[in-house]
């Protein structure tokens, strides 16, 4: 097995986990070399090992692309759902194939009016979330279709469309719902509303979901995931399913619903534990 280890924050170079876990990689006679871009990857690699936290997943997951190479989360942090396994546990389970590989949705957008910038980093993609958010004080207004059908004006801080994976990410902090990764759904909700009757809203995977922004600042903030960029406050644009999924690898028996009891304490409640 080939393996592209990639590491955003470089200040993890000399971890001892991350030490340990290469030697332990290389004794199970896996070829094994660091990237630090898309271009650094070479053929026949079978999997990239994401180090750190979700972050770096999520820049992991731009370095993948559209290759239909796995990507392994391996989590030298605190919190993660993308990058949910720890070190000590990497080598033998490649090694003895515990593992699945499970399709996560992508997000597309496309600009159709003019945005004062290009797509970030060249690539439209984002694995979590696309959001726009204010600049300055003023409130944004964002104009919603879904399959062509106009929802009244969002009058917020800014606005976003989650995928699945997305939901226990930025979406969860707004007051969307948790949605299992492998639901084919779309969360659309805003961000510290102005309207006290809207909620945020689940729409099929296969909607197109059509945005337009209205500010009296001159620029507004654009994200895909991790990336930022300023585009201009009457930016057009549309969101939906990209062709193409993440490829994301799954060690052992680990279960979405028990990193939502791991991690967020979903159900904590003394009548819940065990011998009460």
């Amino acid at each position: 097995m080939k393996i592209a280890v990639y590491l955003r924050n470089h200040m993890l170079d000399e971890d001892p986990r991350l030490l340990q876990l290469m030697a332990e990689l290389g004794a199970k006679g896996f070829a094994v070399y660091r990237v630090d871009g898309r271009a650094d990857i070479s053929g026949g690699t079978d999997v990239i090992l994401s180090i750190g936290g979700d972050g770096t997943f999520l820049s992991a997951a731009a370095l993948a692309g559209d290759s239909g190479i796995p990507v392994l989360g391996v989590n030298l942090g605190r919190l993660g759902f993308l990058s949910e396994n720890r070190p000590e546990t990497v080598a033998e389970a490649l090694a003895g194939r515990k593992y699945n590989i499970e399709d996560r949705a992508l997000l597309h957008t496309s600009f159709s009016a003019p945005t004062g910038c290009r797509h970030i980093d060249g690539w439209p993609y984002a694995l979590n979330e696309v959001t726009v958010h204010r600049s300055g004080a003023a409130m944004l207004g964002v104009d919603v279709s879904i399959d062509g059908a106009e929802l009244p004006t969002y009058w917020a801080d800014g606005l976003l469309v989650a995928t699945s994976s997305g939901s226990t990410a930025y979406s969860l902090s707004v007051g969307g719902p948790i949605v299992l990764p492998d639901s084919e759904v779309l969360v659309i909700a805003p961000i510290a509303s102005h309207n006290l009757n809207v909620r945020p809203l689940v729409v099929p995977s296969t909607a197109a979901i059509g945005i337009r922004l209205r500010s009296r600042d001159r620029n507004v903030l654009f994200t895909m995931d991790n990336r930022t960029v300023e585009v201009d406050a009457g930016t057009q644009f549309s969101v939906s399913l990209a062709q193409f999924p993440l490829k994301r690898v799954r060690l052992g028996e680990s279960t979405f619903i028990d990193a939502l009891v791991s991690k967020l304490f979903w159900g904590e409640d003394i009548r819940n534990s065990t011998g009460q």
